[in-house]
C-alpha cells in the first residue's frame, strides 16, 4: 500500500459477551465491530451525529457481505481499515478489513452498500456537497490502492443452481 494514503480505521477489543461457544468471536459480532467502524467513516465524512441530526441525513446499509477468514478469542485487539471502492450521488461502496493485535493477515473482510437518506421521509438522497467532497476525496485518495482482496466476492456452490427471488430455481 502506498505510504502516503493513510486509511480510516477504527479499534476495539473482543468482549467477553462476543464470544461463543467456541471460545472465538461469534459470527454477528463482526458485523458489529464492523458497524462500529462505518460509524467512524459516516463521521469522517462529515456527518457527526449533530450534523446528521440538524441536518436530518443518515447513512442506511443497504448489503453486506462477510468473509470469515481466522478465527480471533476474547481479549483480542482488533483494527479495522476501511476505504471507499466506489460512490455515486447516494451511494457508498465501502470495503472494511479486520486486523487482529499486529499480524499483517486480515481475520475477516466486509463490504458494505451504504445509502445516503432524508430521515424525515426516510428517502435517499444526494450527498450535500461538503459530504460529497469528503467522499470524493477518499475516493480519489484509495483508488491509488491495490485491488481489495476480498471484494466483490460471491456466494455459492460450483454446478448448482442460483434461485431467483421467487424461490424456484
Amino acid at each position: 500500500m502506498p505510504q502516503h494514503v493513510a486509511l480510516p480505521s477504527y479499534c476495539d477489543t473482543v468482549r467477553a459477551e462476543w464470544v461463543d461457544y467456541n471460545g472465538h468471536l461469534r459470527d454477528a459480532f463482526y458485523m458489529l465491530i464492523f458497524s462500529f467502524a462505518t460509524d467512524v467513516l459516516i463521521d469522517l465524512i462529515g456527518l457527526p451525529d449533530t450534523v446528521r441530526k440538524e441536518r436530518r441525513r443518515s447513512i442506511y446499509t443497504l448489503e453486506a457481505h462477510l468473509n470469515y477468514l481466522h478465527e480471533i478469542k476474547e481479549g483480542a485487539q482488533v483494527r479495522v481499515d476501511m476505504r471507499v471502492l466506489g460512490h455515486d450521488a447516494k451511494r457508498l461502496h465501502l470495503y472494511l478489513e479486520m486486523f487482529s493485535g499486529t499480524d499483517d493477515e486480515p481475520v475477516a473482510a466486509g463490504e458494505q452498500m451504504l445509502l445516503h437518506v432524508d430521515t424525515s421521509g426516510p428517502r435517499a438522497v444526494a450527498f450535500d456537497r461538503d459530504v460529497e467532497a469528503h467522499v470524493r476525496e477518499l475516493a480519489n485518495a484509495h483508488a491509488a490502492l491495490p485491488p481489495a482482496r476480498f471484494a466483490g466476492r460471491a456466494i455459492g456452490l460450483p454446478g448448482t443452481t442460483q434461485r431467483n427471488g421467487s424461490g424456484h430455481a
